[in-house]
């Protein structure tokens, strides 16, 4: 059978990672001088904890090459090949080091290393849809193409409560979330070729809420579809339950944003992700 790896970007939880089988390679998290692998010495709720607590923003990183070798070693007498799905190279190193773990492996059987142009849920949506087929049996190439299907199919949406925690992160200057403070401005977010780009902005938490709603809503036929919220679970299950009048509300997974989106997004953010049926 083929492999399927992540890394811990994916946001994929424990529970699902083992059901169906997926690898997920832990980032690195720093605190200052503190470093932690993502999901193996710090939960999401503790870095969520340290987020709020600790003086210093904290710097998320790449697993080094060094990991990927490693792991694609080990599974070379248990699998066929290795499909290998990664965050967005926009906005992470994580694919390139992946690849450059590929080279150093020098396996003797196929790893296709995919650049899944999301981040979080999306990802994650995109790594669901290749494990399912791997567990069925499916080949590597036609892994590869159902992976490359499925992220031209994926479409992600997000809100902030703040910019507070973009500024700490560059991502915008201290002057924009000043206005943004001042004028209670809520960010909403999505993925555009890769990277993270504005989508416009809300006045408050319920109307950020509404619009993810209605981004949904107005999507066409849908056929997979998650919700990602950083700290506040019961906005998630609020959304999910509203979403239930536009897609089966048992079929809606909710999953805690890691590190990769949390260190930017900050508390009580939400996301949707969806995948569109052909």
């Amino acid at each position: 059978m083929v492999k399927i790896i992540t890394d811990s970007t994916s946001d994929i939880s424990p529970e699902q990672a083992k059901n169906l089988g997926i690898h997920v390679v832990p980032s690195y998290i720093r605190f200052g001088k503190e470093i932690y692998r993502d999901g193996v010495d710090i939960s999401k709720p503790g870095f969520y904890q340290k987020l709020i607590d600790y003086p210093v923003h904290p710097q998320t990183s790449e697993a080094s090459a060094e990991d990927f070798a490693e792991i694609y070693s080990r599974y070379e007498h248990e699998a066929e090949g290795i499909v290998s799905i990664h965050i967005s190279s926009k906005i992470s190193r994580m694919y390139d080091s992946a690849r450059k773990g590929k080279k150093k492996a020098k396996a003797q059987y196929a790893i296709e290393v995919i650049d899944s142009n999301f981040a979080s849920i999306g990802l994650g949506l995109i790594v669901i849809a290749a494990a399912r087929l791997a567990n069925v049996g499916g080949s590597i190439q036609d892994i590869v193409n159902e992976t490359k299907r499925a992220i031209g199919q994926i479409s992600m949406f997000g809100s902030f409560d703040t910019m507070k925690y973009m500024a700490k992160g560059g991502r915008v200057t201290k002057h924009v979330m000043e206005l943004s403070s001042i004028f209670r401005i809520k960010p909403l977010l999505t993925f555009r070729d890769g990277e993270i780009v504005a989508e416009g902005l809300a006045r408050t938490h319920s109307g950020g809420m509404e619009r993810l709603f209605e981004y949904t809503r107005n999507a066409p036929i849908i056929q997979d579809l998650s919700i990602g919220y950083s700290t506040d679970y019961n906005s998630a299950i609020a959304l999910k339950q509203r979403l239930g009048s536009v897609f089966p509300e048992q079929r809606i997974r909710i999953e805690q944003i890691g590190a990769a989106l949390g260190a930017h997004s900050g508390p009580d953010a939400l996301f949707v992700a969806f995948r569109r049926a052909e």
